[in-house]
């Protein structure tokens, strides 16, 4: 069945309904959000644009100051904040929205306090062990939340960590940590999440099937899986080979699932783009990039792939609303 929107546009553009009236009936289809939907985006995006700005205001604050702020005066800073966010989390409780957003606060400035430490006391601790420590202090935050950005939060953090320890010891250990080997780890952790975040939300777990934060995990494992496969076409010493299998294989399983059984142009889109980027890398690799035309060639390609790309999405998307 056609989407109510499209098809009262088309009676437009068709000359069946009169312009003046376009609003009268969109009004009558209930296809434009209503004042309390309204109200409803704004609370939240106001309560999470406030909460980064809270966080973001406390680190500059005691940044800009730092030498004027003794030791007790910065942890007070970044203390006080986090007790208060607390006694919020205890009596709005997690159900609401301000709730959830006073907890993800918490989080952000338990971050703040755990650099403040590192920085106070000149610990020794690596970069790596900063964002590992964040995460692992804020997981029983998340378990309670049930809440998709505070995941995506500490999924962030977690491939921070992981890629910051990478760098810290490639240098010493370059035969056992590689480029290619970190791009493995971390296309085996997103995907393994986007894996498990999928399926819990198969499940029936409502609060899990949020299409925006599934789309971010999906981003990041099919990025992972082209970084993987231009490896292979770039000849990176650690590449095995395999690369180029594991992304003909997340395309193909990304075919499967967001085209047959859940329908998602969004990852599809990322999965054309991720063709055009492999295929425009390919011809770069093995084309002699020394004259204009080598360049009009590429140029070509690219345009035609992603016309071709596009023709297939809009057919996806047609599809889309008229099941």
């Amino acid at each position: 069945m056609a989407n109510p929107r499209d098809e009262i546009l088309d009676w437009v553009e068709q000359g069946r309904l009169a312009p003046q009236n376009l609003r009268r009936a969109l009004d009558a289809a209930a296809v434009l959000p209503s004042t309390d939907q309204w109200r409803r985006f704004l609370d939240r995006l106001l309560a999470f644009m406030g909460v980064v700005l809270l966080a973001a205001g406390v680190i500059f604050f005691f940044a800009y100051n730092w030498n004027e702020l003794g030791r007790f005066a910065k942890f007070g800073l970044v203390e006080a904040p986090i007790l208060v966010t607390l006694v919020f989390v205890w009596r709005l409780g997690l159900g609401g929205i301000a709730g959830k957003a006073a907890l993800l606060l918490a989080a952000l400035l338990t971050g703040a306090l755990l650099a403040l430490v590192g920085q106070t006391y000149q610990t020794g601790a690596d970069t790596f062990e900063l964002f590992a420590l964040w995460a692992a202090a804020i997981l029983p935050w998340a378990l309670l939340a049930r809440f998709p950005a505070f995941w995506v939060l500490w999924l962030a953090l977690a491939n921070l960590a992981l890629a910051l320890y990478f760098l810290t010891f490639g240098l010493l250990f370059g035969m056992l940590f590689a480029p290619a080997k970190l791009l493995w780890l971390l296309f085996a952790l997103d995907t393994a999440a986007l894996v498990l975040w999928e399926a819990l939300a198969a499940s029936g777990i409502e609060w899990l099937r949020e299409r925006w934060s599934l789309r971010i995990l999906a981003t990041a494992s099919g990025a992972m899986a082209t970084a993987l496969a231009m490896s292979d076409v770039l000849g990176w010493r650690d590449s095995g080979g395999w690369g180029a299998l594991a992304w003909l294989a997340w395309l193909a399983a990304a075919y499967a699932v967001y085209r047959r059984r859940i329908k998602d142009v969004y990852v599809l889109a990322g999965g054309v783009l991720s063709i055009v980027v492999v295929i425009t890398t390919l011809l770069a690799r093995h084309i002699r990039l020394h004259d204009a035309g080598s360049f009009l060639f590429i140029g070509l390609v690219v345009i035609g792939l992603s016309a071709a790309g596009g023709w297939w999405l809009t057919n996806v998307a047609n599809e889309e609303e008229r099941s």
